[in-house]
């Protein structure tokens, strides 16, 4: 693939749709830096929420449509993301040079990564062959594709109780499954699965994924008994989490053992000059819209005080 080098030289590229990314765009844009918006996915990990319940200005609000308040605002102040992929960054001197999935090739004096995180996998038999097959990490995606038909959600946590009392609007039978001896939900979703009846079976780990051409089992072993057994499902809807997407910048950054980039909390600097980070991909335990947007305004302060010294 041909690749076509932009000449300008940018002040900021932003990597990353998401809270972060977002925000630092109208803050770069607020301070009249020549910048760039890359993500190849509108709205990261939001979109794929169901209902948010703590985003202040919103009692109650879809994934889907807190996204669209956003890209509004960007609309709003005419700023175009870039649907596109960062396969590589590269620093020469005092340039960044970053390289895009089609080719595409910016140059800037500084760089804010906010590319969040990918969905975790399990690992197991049956979970790749039958993705798209019943397979899904995203309720918001395909859940409506389920209507009427058992499904079982893997994951304790907040997202995987909302991705649960979503189903169970549309599907006779939702299961959750907790490989702990305890889900970490907040109280008020547990409060609200028990009285949707949504089953929640703990010490479940998951072991493969089985049917013809579609789902039709989940194997999981009780890790009390060591006994395997069985679910009637026809839908896995994947809900552990997510694994940093930082890979292409490794070399520029130092990471935790957990993948996550490491910056100074104040600044939102890596180890490299020029180079900030902020959202659900840095080393910082709480990931929620309104830390990761709050993230992504400071790294956008912090770039321009970096690119005006």
């Amino acid at each position: 693939m041909e690749k076509k080098m932009k000449n300008k030289i940018l002040d900021l590229i932003i990597i990353g749709a998401g809270p972060a990314g977002i925000t630092a765009a109208i803050y770069a844009f607020r301070k009249n830096l020549n910048f760039v918006l890359i993500g190849a996915e509108r709205g990261g990990q939001v979109s794929k929420a169901f209902t948010i319940e703590n985003y202040p200005g919103f009692l109650k609000i879809s994934g889907l449509e807190l996204t669209e308040k956003f890209f509004n605002h960007l609309r709003g102040l005419k700023i175009e993301p870039l649907a596109d992929e960062v396969v590589e960054i590269k620093k020469k001197e005092d340039l960044f040079k970053v390289v895009l999935r089609s080719g595409e090739i910016f140059q800037a004096r500084s760089i804010l990564v906010a590319s969040g995180r990918k969905p975790r996998t399990l690992g197991v038999p049956g979970e790749e062959e039958f993705l798209g097959k019943g397979v899904s990490y995203c309720v918001t995606c395909d859940g409506p594709l389920f209507k009427n038909k058992p499904v079982a959600v893997i994951g304790g946590g907040n997202s995987g109780f909302e991705a649960a009392l979503y189903l169970k609007e549309i599907c006779p039978e939702v299961f959750i499954l907790e490989r702990g001896e305890r889900v970490i939900a907040d109280e008020e979703n547990q409060k609200k699965a028990k009285e949707k009846n949504i089953e929640i079976i703990l010490n479940a780990q998951v072991r493969e994924i089985k049917g013809k051409d579609l789902v039709e089992k989940l194997v999981y072993e009780d890790l009390r008994t060591k006994e395997l057994k069985e679910l009637e499902v026809n839908g896995v809807f994947i809900q552990i989490g997510g694994v940093p997407a930082a890979a292409f910048l490794q070399h520029l950054v130092d990471c935790n053992q957990a993948g996550e980039i490491m910056v100074d909390l104040k600044s939102f600097q890596t180890k490299t000059p020029g180079l900030f980070a902020a959202g659900d991909v840095i080393d910082f335990p709480y990931k929620q819209i309104i830390i990761a947007a709050g993230q992504g305004a400071c790294a956008a302060l912090s770039a321009y005080k970096f690119l005006k010294k």
